[in-house]
């Protein structure tokens, strides 16, 4: 136990130094932290580490899918649905086809039902790894949200047909029908399931007496339980985290005070980097395990096979993308779409060749069984295993480190939001200094407007946005400078749902530096 621990913090001290030469060497730490794993897995007399699959889906996924879903734009993400949509499902879908045809043509001893199981497996690309390289270089809006909405949703859409896959494995048929109701309801199961525990939970948020590190807390709890009802009813738990952390997040600013927001941005910032740095080491260190399990199979066999699954896995992904843009110039003439303009060769490529995979695809890959019901192993357990790795190994290298250059030469430009975000930020200070000297025109006579309360909230108003500055006030004007941010939170709320053309990021971040002036006037009064 005592060992176990150490090489935790062994892994973390690893994980937070190769994050800090990743930055300093501007790459993206996924793919740095893979390679610092597989080059550790082949120390000699190293502690064996394996990745078990329920730690995976259990400790590691809903926390990170929460949070993804707690960060993203819902107004975003409605924007872009059709295209989102068909990525999480169809492409999946027609990856997983593709993939199951290609292993069974070309791997012996694959059948229909194998193929299709390894596809489902290595469909999904990884949202952490995407999210990570598009911090180094500068990117239209609508990629990145693109890529999270799709994150955010393609390991359910894998996973279940993962789940169908190992069945008509186990009984060698496959009940078309019978899989359309399961699939039907574990999303309507999952998705109920999350905006139920997500309404229950702003609810008790209300009600409940708490302050907030309880807060803080539930929210750490809230992922988890959507996770586990969905799975225990056969939704997906995936859909359920989803679905909640986006109805939650819609919700934040009435159900959780200032401090709650303040004090739970940081400790989630801080949690979910120790997870995701842990989960990429960790797919390096889980090599031995994998190539363990080969057996008599040829090493530079199956590498090839890995090869070659890596190629139709970015290549269908890559004309997966190109089609979307020929269907969405078609249905432009029917229906309306977000962005009914051409979006040109390079938009399509760049998000085609996005398609790092991950640590949910190793996790299910070894969650297959080892046993089928009627106590036979499990047909090709382990090359699959090892084919998902080689899969993930050559993603996260290849295109993780060529993804920055293909931005950077591509010379993308802003087309939702072409105004810089300082321009805006000036916008938003304007109006939020205007409704608030409105409203204190309102509630204090002519008489009143010369006296000090009044010349130092203007002040205040005046300097808002100045962090560093002491706020040298009285209890009677923090009370009703309070009511003034309260008032401004609302503003921009209704200027999110009316001015489509400002990034909501830009809001939440005005929202942000609100929640720091209230907590900081707190502080001064308690102190």
């Amino acid at each position: 136990m005592e060992n176990t621990f150490l090489l935790f913090i062994f892994l973390v001290l690893v994980v937070i130094g190769i994050i800090m030469i990743a930055k300093k060497v501007n790459v993206a730490y996924p793919v740095l932290l893979v390679i610092t794993g597989l080059l550790f897995s082949l120390i000699p007399n190293l502690p064996k580490i394996e990745l078990k699959p329920e730690i995976v889906f259990i400790l590691f996924l809903p926390p990170i899918l929460y949070e993804a879903a707690w960060a993203c734009s819902f107004r975003e993400l409605f924007k872009w649905r059709r295209i989102i949509l068909s990525f999480a499902f169809i492409v999946v879908f027609i990856t997983a086809v593709s993939v199951a045809f290609t292993a069974y043509w070309f791997i012996p001893g694959f059948t229909l039902a194998l193929g299709f199981l390894l596809g489902g497996i290595v469909s999904p690309p990884d949202a952490v790894s995407a999210n990570a390289i598009m911090k180094f270089v500068k990117t239209p809006k609508r990629f990145s949200t693109i890529l999270e909405g799709e994150s955010l949703l393609n390991d359910a859409s894998s996973l279940i047909i993962m789940q169908f896959a190992i069945v008509a494995v186990a009984t060698g048929s496959f009940d078309i029908p019978q899989a359309a109701l399961k699939f039907l309801w574990m999303i309507v199961g999952g998705v109920g399931c999350g905006l139920l525990l997500g309404y229950v939970f702003t609810k008790l948020h209300k009600v409940l007496p708490t302050d907030a590190n309880m807060d803080v807390i539930l929210t750490f709890i809230t992922p988890y339980l959507m996770y586990i009802l969905a799975e225990e009813v056969h939704g997906s738990g995936v859909l359920s985290v989803v679905a909640g952390g986006l109805f939650v997040s819609q919700k934040r600013y009435e159900f959780i005070g200032a401090s709650s927001r303040v004090r739970g941005v940081n400790v989630w910032q801080s949690f979910i980097f120790l997870l995701n740095g842990i989960v990429f080491i960790l797919i390096g260190l889980d090599l031995p395990q994998i190539t363990e399990g080969l057996g008599d199979t040829n090493l530079i066999t199956a590498i090839g096979y890995g090869v070659l699954v890596t190629v139709v896995v970015v290549v269908v992904r890559i004309i997966s993308s190109f089609g979307a843009v020929g269907v969405t110039m078609i249905m432009r003439n029917f229906i309306k779409v977000a962005d009914p303009n051409h979006p040109g060769n390079k938009a399509p490529l760049i998000i085609g060749w996005a398609g790092m995979r991950g640590v949910v695809s190793l996790a299910a890959a070894l969650s297959i069984p080892f046993y089928l019901d009627n106590g036979i192993a499990f047909p090709q357990r382990d090359l699959i295993l090892f084919i998902t790795f080689i899969v993930i190994l050559l993603t996260l290298t290849i295109q993780g480190l060529t993804l920055p250059v293909l931005i950077k030469k591509a010379e993308l430009k802003e087309m939702d939001y072409p105004e810089s975000e300082h321009k805006v930020g000036l916008y938003l200070d304007k109006e939020l200094f205007r409704i608030s000297l409105d409203y204190l025109q309102s509630i204090f006579s002519q008489k009143e407007q010369k006296k000090k309360h009044y010349h130092d909230i203007v002040t205040i108003l005046k300097e808002q946005l100045n962090e560093e500055k002491d706020l040298s006030i009285d209890s009677k004007v923090s009370e009703v400078y309070c009511t003034l941010i309260d008032l401004q939170r609302s503003h921009l709320i209704q200027i999110n749902k009316t001015q489509t053309n400002i990034d909501e990021e830009i809001i939440h971040k005005k929202m942000m530096i609100l929640d720091y002036q209230e907590e900081r006037l707190k502080l001064r009064f308690e102190l």
